[in-house]
């Protein structure tokens, strides 16, 4: 029986080694905020979600029961992760305490500087956050760092898609980019904030006068 235990920063596939100075700037925030954990760079899997998503359903357990085993060796007993479907999976699928990292940082909102003197801002919900209902969290987050949230037309459980989830950027991404050009034309001003790698890296890319910001591009 393990009684103290190690919390594990996962940053998600996506962050980890295509948007890695999102999974940098995550490291430094948490240090700075003085929450302890480890990080497995070396011999952690993906989560397992988009095995599942293709439809490999024995792969996808397979992987959960290869990740149980790093997570047993390594003492884990808590992860903190900024990717919010690694945060469903892990809590749907794992039996581990999981935090999405919103939800840590929203535990020591006291800590946060306040840069941004009233500077507006939007927000984006990821579909995995509005399913598990964060939605008070990273606007917490937003407004203890000053910023004014303006928010988008359709918001919280009402949100659209970025549309690059579900395999759907993979496998029809003219649709996927449509969908996107909907979601940034419900922006009431011209600068967005995600808290999904995912949504981060297809709205941006199909931006031409909204500027697309991760969470932790702001708190740094």
């Amino acid at each position: 029986m393990v009684l103290f235990g190690n919390t594990l920063y996962y940053p998600g596939c996506l962050a980890k080694i295509k948007l890695n100075h999102i999974a940098k700037n995550y490291e430094k925030i948490l240090t700075q905020l003085g929450i302890p954990f480890i990080t497995i760079k070396d011999i952690e899997l993906c989560c397992g979600t988009p095995v599942r998503n293709a439809g490999y359903r024995q792969e996808f357990y397979d992987i959960i029961e290869k990740n149980k085993e790093i997570f047993d060796n390594q003492k884990i007993t808590k992860i903190i992760t900024n990717c919010p479907t690694c945060y469903r999976i892990f809590n749907e699928e794992y039996g581990i305490k999981t935090e999405h990292i919103t939800q840590t940082i929203a535990n020591s909102l006291s800590k946060l500087k306040k840069d941004y003197n009233g500077e507006k801002v939007t927000y984006h919900d990821p579909c995995s956050l509005r399913k598990e209902k964060i939605f008070d969290e990273p606007r917490d987050i937003l407004k203890a760092v000053g910023f004014e949230l303006i928010e988008m037309k359709r918001t919280k459980d009402q949100a659209m898609c970025c549309g690059a989830g579900g395999l759907l950027k993979a496998n029809s991404p003219k649709i996927a980019d449509r969908i996107a050009m909907l979601r940034l034309n419900q922006a009431m001003i011209n600068k967005i904030i995600t808290t999904c790698p995912l949504c981060y890296m297809h709205l941006k890319q199909n931006a031409k006068e909204v500027q697309v910001l991760e969470l932790s591009e702001v708190l740094l």
